[in-house]
């Protein structure tokens, strides 16, 4: 007898392999940035793996629709996305962000995956593997094309899948109202009450014993009972006669019950999309991103984008006015978009090119209200609102030229004094008090990054101004041996506390994105913005001295 463990799995080269990923900090490029400066908005320029890690510190469990549109590894080359990954690489590489997302998806959340057939099977095991099977929704067919094929030899091929997960089972959608499969209810007779519609049986879902009674017509004819029962009581039937929901046919042999379509609660979602005029195709998708680049041409739009009609479609099912929506594969923008114009706030992510010369114009004509294509007229939108630019830090830990592992020279005392705060699992939130209370966490565990020599006179000052149950991390360059001397205080040094945790200096995990076509003599874009800073409000202490990082214990450079 084999006594091996064995378990139902998809296998590839290279699933053993997980990247550690090094948790980079977000700095905003308010010259990029547009609107309403309190928006909680995102757009984020850079690796998507490395930007979902950089938010699942401050996001996890909390985004209510995680929508994405992956490349979809079909081996056709697209003019954004180097689509032909080998198929091990792909799933490895989706495997990698799913993992992320779970951890971002809010308890009654869900994620929406488009995909065709070339890897949807593969995926779907995927998905099955990292959120359970259980947490399988339902695989929507979406209509892709307005027009069949013609010119292929097998089939042409009209659909893509859209997968949907939740971290709970029990998910519930929301409930829609669909006015064509309400087009029955009419008001011939003017009923006050609106448009009605008798038909519906009054036969009760479920065997009810004690509700299986006959009935005596006006006429004296015996109506028999459903086979389960009638759905209410009598007493609650003479009720509704009386009120005319429920009456006698003209014959008195049977019940009628008139429903209104003001009572009528929504409809639960198909999962069959494809009807052109609710969720749209992409050629439609197409038509409205040349509206909104007129000006360049169709050859350097996205090969298969997806409509706003979609997304809408998508949101409305999964999202209320508020909730957060994510997409961590923002192309061309288009969630984003439909999110704000729907009222939700977004994050989006996206490495190519396309993030500043499609995604920025496109989400400021959205605030402007200039973008009146897509769902714009559906949604009443007018402009308004805003979002916030940011790109990654870059990794925090880099090589010299004899391999020792450094600082980076990039990060200034702010950005170093967050990327450890994030690094060691704290929240960076400077308090205005005490310059050594760079972040919390928890309600007395703080840390504090400095790139000074922590002396004993240091740690003992730090030390008087403590409160008993509070404990302190000091994360340092170099510090005195006598100064680790405290059972509250514990001193680290950088880079070496650091050192085996995570993959530095790595800046692509990506789906081979590539950048748009660009010309010859425009410049590269290098993003600037540093994070904002308040010291004047510290207690002032050595800390305070920091204005240059690279300052040290001996006063040169490094």
């Amino acid at each position: 007898m084999n006594n091996n463990k064995q378990k139902l799995e998809l296998t590839w080269i290279g699933k053993g392999e997980q990247p550690k990923l090094e948790p980079r900090i977000l700095i905003e490029d308010p010259e990029k940035s547009y609107g309403d400066k309190n928006t909680e908005n995102m757009l984020i320029y850079g690796d998507n793996l490395l930007a979902l890690k950089a938010l699942e510190q401050d996001f996890a469990g909390k985004v209510k629709c995680i929508s994405i549109d992956p490349p979809y590894n079909t081996g056709s080359a697209f003019e954004h996305y180097d689509d032909s990954l080998e198929h091990s690489i792909w799933l490895s590489l989706m495997r990698d962000r799913l993992e992320i997302i779970k951890h971002l998806l809010a308890d009654d959340g869900s994620l929406w995956i488009t995909i065709d057939d070339n890897e949807g099977h593969y995926l779907k095991i995927v998905c099955d593997e990292v959120f359970g099977r259980r947490s399988f929704i339902s695989n929507v067919i979406w209509r892709t094309s307005d027009s069949s094929n013609n010119n292929v030899t097998q089939f042409s091929l009209d659909h893509n899948s859209i997968l949907v997960y939740s971290k709970d089972p029990e998910w519930k959608p929301n409930f829609l109202d669909d006015p064509k499969k309400r087009s029955h209810y009419k008001n011939p007779d003017n009923d006050p009450r609106g448009p009605w519609f008798e038909g519906h049986n009054l036969q009760n879902p479920g065997l009810r014993p004690n509700l299986q009674y006959n009935i005596t017509g006006p006429n004296g004819d015996i109506i028999k009972h459903p086979p389960n029962g009638w759905r209410w009581s009598w007493e609650t039937i003479q009720e509704k006669m009386k009120t005319g929901e429920i009456r006698f046919s003209n014959d008195g042999k049977r019940l009628i019950r008139r429903t209104y379509l003001k009572d009528q609660e929504g409809l639960p979602p198909s999962t069959l999309w494809v009807d052109l005029e609710v969720t749209g195709h992409n050629r439609q998708a197409k038509y409205e991103l040349k509206n909104l680049f007129p000006d360049v041409a169709v050859t350097s739009l996205f090969g298969t984008p997806k409509p706003e009609r979609l997304l809408k479609r998508i949101l409305d099912i999964a999202t209320n006015p508020g909730d957060l929506v994510l997409d961590s594969f923002a192309g061309s923008g288009t969630t984003g978009a439909v999110a704000h114009k729907m009222g939700r706030r977004w994050i989006m992510v996206e490495l190519g090119e396309h993030c500043h010369t499609h995604c920025i114009p496109r989400l400021k004509k959205v605030c402007d209200g200039t973008d009146q294509g897509g769902i714009s007229e559906a949604q009443n939108w007018k402009g308004g609102g805003g979002f916030k630019y940011y790109y990654l830090a870059p990794s925090l830990l880099l090589q010299d030229k004899k391999g020792n592992w450094i600082i980076n020279k990039q990060y200034n005392a702010a950005q170093l004094a967050a990327a450890m705060a994030k690094h060691e699992g704290f929240r960076f939130l400077p308090d205005e008090t005490y310059y050594w209370k760079q972040g919390q966490s928890t309600e007395k565990d703080y840390i504090f990054t400095t790139t000074n020599f922590v002396s004993v006179d240091l740690v003992d000052t730090i030390q008087n101004e403590m409160k008993s149950d509070e404990s302190l991390l000091i994360c340092c360059t170099s510090f005195s041996k006598a100064a680790d001397k405290y059972s509250n205080i514990t001193i680290k040094k950088i880079p070496k506390m650091l050192l085996g945790r995570c993959e530095f200096g790595k800046e692509d995990y990506s789906l081979n994105i590539v950048n748009m076509p660009r010309e010859d003599d425009e410049p590269e874009f290098v993003p600037v913005g540093p994070i904002a800073t308040n010291p004047s409000k510290s207690k002032k202490g050595p800390a305070d001295k920091q204005e240059d990082l690279f300052i040290s214990a001996k006063g040169g450079k490094k």
